[in-house]
């Protein structure tokens, strides 16, 4: 999404450049590419100089969005899913502690992943640029500075 977001308008990218330039699989880009598709993220482009480009501007699409559509439901645990399952305490889930703490730590990680959209994410220096700063210290850094 985010080698999307950064090509000027207008511009289409085949699976292929992406693979290339992001080490990904391409098979792998592809499954996700039609879950992104389906979700109306990205746009298809059949024929000569087809490929995918985004559906909507970088600012209007959210990091949860995107994970969201490409995991059905993003959760940090299975206890904080639609159909929780605590993986500590069989018995209940109830009985656990820990549960509790996923379900606020999930609550303020799909805080902050909705109000943080793939332009956010496009202003964040990358990992590759300064290896002592990783990416997710990059965005905490920024979060906490526009908070």
């Amino acid at each position: 999404m985010l080698h999307l977001a950064r090509q000027p308008a207008g511009r289409t990218v085949m699976i292929d450049e992406i693979s290339e330039q992001e080490g990904i699989p391409k098979s792998f880009l592809a499954k996700i590419f039609q879950s992104l598709a389906k979700g109306g993220f990205v746009k298809s482009h059949r024929g000569a100089g087809g490929g995918f480009s985004l559906a909507k501007g970088p600012d209007e699409i959210s990091l949860l969005q995107v994970l969201n559509c490409v995991e059905k439901a993003f959760a940090l645990q299975r206890c904080v899913t639609a159909a929780p399952k605590c993986v500590v305490a069989h018995r209940s889930r109830e009985s656990c502690a820990l549960c509790a703490i996923f379900g606020e730590a999930q609550s303020r990680v799909n805080e902050v992943f909705t109000r943080t959209t793939l332009q956010d994410l496009l202003k964040l220096r990358s990992p590759l640029v300064n290896a002592d700063t990783s990416a997710a210290a990059d965005l905490a850094n920024t979060l906490h500075h526009t908070s």
